[in-house]
């Protein structure tokens, strides 16, 4: 654990986001005339999203060979022909 004051931070603040996030510090302290008062740490990271659809991870699109074949009956649905 690091402890800076405020004036120290203010003037090395992407330093010791750096430190956070390279792993040599699990949290820094901010202290106000020898208080602490701020506690950094990293924020726990976000867990990947799933693409839901067609679409796969790689970008490529995919759909089955008779996706054109119910267009007819789909269509009289839609106006009432059947």
């Amino acid at each position: 654990m690091t402890q800076v004051n405020v004036l120290e931070a203010k003037n090395n603040l992407s330093k010791l986001i750096h430190m956070l996030e390279s792993g040599d510090e699990d949290n820094i302290v901010i202290s106000r005339n020898g208080m602490p008062v701020v506690q950094m740490t990293l924020l726990p990271k976000a867990p990947k999203r799933s693409i839901i659809g067609a679409a796969k991870k790689d970008g490529d699109f995919s759909w089955p060979e008779n996706f054109n074949e119910l267009d007819d009956e789909i269509a009289d649905m839609f106006f009432g022909e059947i």
